[in-house]
């Protein structure tokens, strides 16, 4: 849940939206189908009417599914009937919009209303014709370059911002690929076991097999060029055990939203302590304890 304002975009939530609508536009399904996926990475919004985000979500993916020429008939049903009934002047007048913004959001709508009247123009937009490609194996160590913890990001790579220049390597951290998988037969993921302490050199895996505590984090996506700008370097591969990996890790959820919303596996890597925070986590169900050395997932 982000900031509200006049135009349909301006919101975190709504860019967000649009970013996963991007993503699963790619794959060669039916529009239902399609919506159905996105529906799947937002089902609050998506099915809870007093949600501040369901007017939002509704307009956002009935404009996207528009825009990319993809005919979704229920898609532009829901908005529709919330541009119709006001639902979303309402929603926005309880956030606290004012008249004013009120009546510039008034007719962004009814333009928006005009645009889905009808089903849109069909033109081909860039498809998947093969599944991504894996690039990380089950069981591979990976080491990369950190600054307190925090790997290279690689969507700032070459920027001369100063929070980029800012990063000075410290360290190095590492992860272990636990699972890895292909959402929807062509969306590649993968879900890393880190280290909760940095090194101070490059490890080696016998370095990362002593023992040392880990935490599971939630899946990301990768790509190539994002590899090489956080410089990741393979150093080996360790044999998981899936029973034990189950045992040690009962609590993981599905990498879909993940994937749908293209979050790099860079979120989930950065090398930190057992903290409260993450105590509070496994406390209230929400993450699975700590491992204590690689061996306890090993075959």
């Amino acid at each position: 849940m982000g900031a509200w304002g006049v135009g349909l975009y301006s919101s975190d939530f709504a860019q967000d939206l649009r970013g996963a609508v991007r993503t699963v536009a790619r794959l060669p399904f039916a529009p239902n189908r399609l919506l159905e996926l996105v529906c799947d990475t937002q089902r609050q919004a998506a099915d809870n009417a007093v949600d501040p985000d369901h007017t939002v979500f509704w307009l956002v993916v009935a404009d996207q599914f528009h825009k990319r020429g993809i005919d979704c008939e229920t898609a532009r049903h829901q908005a529709r009937a919330i541009i119709a009934g006001d639902q979303d002047l309402a929603m926005m007048a309880s956030l606290g919009m004012d008249e004013k913004s009120l009546g510039k959001r008034r007719a962004m709508l009814a333009e928006l209303e005009s645009e889905i009247a009808s089903a849109p123009p069909l033109k081909p937009r860039p498809l998947l014709k093969s599944p991504q490609k894996l690039l990380l194996e089950v069981g591979e160590a990976i080491a990369f370059p950190a600054c307190d913890g925090d790997a290279i990001n690689p969507y700032a790579v070459g920027k001369e911002w100063a929070w980029v220049k800012a990063w000075k390597q410290d360290g190095w951290g590492a992860f272990v690929v636990a699972e890895r998988g292909l959402a929807f037969e062509f969306l590649a993921w993968y879900r890393p076991l880190v280290v909760t302490e940095p090194f101070r050199e490059r490890p080696t895996l016998a370095e990362l097999s002593t023992p040392r505590m880990w935490l599971l984090r939630a899946p990301g996506t990768l790509t190539a060029r994002h590899a090489k700008n956080m410089r990741f370097d393979s150093i080996g591969r360790i044999p998981i055990d899936p029973e034990k990996l189950d045992r040690a890790f009962p609590r993981r959820g599905s990498a879909t939203a993940c994937v749908v919303s293209d979050i790099s596996i860079a979120n989930n890597i950065k090398v930190r302590g057992f903290d409260a925070h993450e105590a509070q986590r496994v406390r209230a169900g929400r993450a699975s304890p700590p491992i204590q050395a690689l061996a306890d997932i090993t075959a």
